[in-house]
């Protein structure tokens, strides 16, 4: 058995989404700023890229930054919207505790740097932001709100659209990090003011990503230069990662629908097949409002990473929980913040699946409780 379930960490780059952008690499290599055939064509292509994504979420082709992926969406975001709202005197930034690294290192770096103030709502044991708890926590100061539409180690699906009419009856802006949710949930009619997509996540290269920002809101770029994408991010545009992402997010999109349901009727026969495998594992986030192709579990009593291992062996990849933390012994600061003890956070184990799966996962549970024992009775 060999299967790769990381999908959250990475994907595969679709050969569609290779043919897509190859030509940018090669006869079209030029750049998109220079009035010459050459350059006017690599232009034109990345104008296309620009108005196929809008499309997809729902906003105009001038609302769309590409950039170098989720970390770099993420930060020109939060930073950005913040850093452009505190001179009119909102200096607050809501969020939670159980967000990508990148979100919560760009919000501390707003408090220690520029005197920010930050609030983390309240989650439920599930990873769930109520609406009232998000309600509770605005202010008349409020700059922002970033929220992770679907949490990358639980999988925890978040109500993106009540949150983001909560903050705009206070008239705050929402920014939505859908790194995780981009080709498993809906993208438009949210009622974001901001998205971030990640390209490695739904099979472009790494290295692309989107952050789509309505152009109303002001925005402090983070790269200063030529003013390139309306001035939110200097630098000469990366044409064929935009064709690339581009390409992707329409085919993710356009098999969403069908790929979600299939998918989460073999993830929730693999939740089954695990529980019953393993005694005492216990499923962590929400049990039903969840990534279709997301299963994650604490195994108490063996350690998380060395379970992993013995997957490895039995030609399984899965992951402990989020792939910025791979390798770390600290205990995951999402388990924690859903109010886990340490020690069974640190036996936590994520299992991804991919957009097109076909085969059941019935021999992959089985495998799970054999390197559950295997581990549990070395002690």
């Amino acid at each position: 058995m060999n299967l790769y379930l990381d999908n959250a960490a990475t994907t595969p780059v679709r050969p569609e989404v290779v043919e897509a952008m190859a030509p940018y690499l090669t006869r079209w290599f030029g750049n998109p700023s220079s009035r010459h055939e050459v350059g006017e064509i690599a232009a034109t292509a990345l104008d296309d890229a620009r108005a196929r994504v809008a499309a997809i979420l729902g906003m105009r082709p001038g609302d769309i930054v590409f950039t170098s992926g989720g970390t770099e969406s993420n930060n020109t975001a939060i930073k950005g919207l913040v850093l452009g709202a505190l001179p009119l005197g909102r200096r607050h930034l809501v969020t939670t505790a159980i967000e990508h690294e990148s979100v919560l290192a760009s919000a501390d770096y707003l408090a220690r740097l520029h005197g920010v103030d930050v609030t983390h709502a309240p989650v439920d044991e599930t990873g769930a932001l109520a609406p009232d708890d998000l309600a509770a926590v605005l202010r008349p100061d409020t700059a922002l709100v970033t929220i992770g539409y679907a949490n990358n180690e639980v999988g925890t699906v978040q109500d993106a659209a009540a949150l983001a009419a909560v903050a705009h009856e206070q008239k705050v802006p929402l920014h939505l990090d859908a790194v995780q949710a981009a080709g498993w949930l809906p993208l438009a009619g949210l009622g974001a003011d901001a998205l971030t997509i990640a390209g490695h996540k739904i099979g472009a290269p790494k290295g692309t990503g989107i952050l789509a920002v309505r152009g109303r809101l002001p925005l402090e770029p983070l790269l200063h230069g030529g003013g390139q994408e309306r001035g939110r991010r200097s630098g000469t545009p990366d044409v064929a990662g935009a064709v690339a992402i581009a390409t992707a997010l329409a085919l993710a999109e356009s098999e969403r629908v069908a790929e979600a349901g299939r998918i989460s009727a073999l993830r929730d026969a693999f939740i089954a097949g695990v529980l019953a495998a393993v005694p005492g594992a216990r499923l962590t986030g929400h049990p039903t409002r969840r990534l279709p192709g997301t299963a994650s579990f604490v195994f108490p009593g063996v350690n998380g990473e060395t379970v992993l291992l013995e997957l490895e062996r039995r030609g399984i990849v899965s992951s402990s929980g989020s792939a910025c933390a791979a390798g770390s012994d600290e205990a995951s600061h999402v388990l924690l913040a859903l109010g886990m003890e340490a020690d069974d956070a640190r036996t936590a184990v994520r299992f991804t699946l991919p957009h097109g799966l076909t085969q059941n996962l019935d021999a992959v549970a089985t495998a799970v409780g054999e390197a559950v024992a295997a581990v549990g009775s070395r002690g």
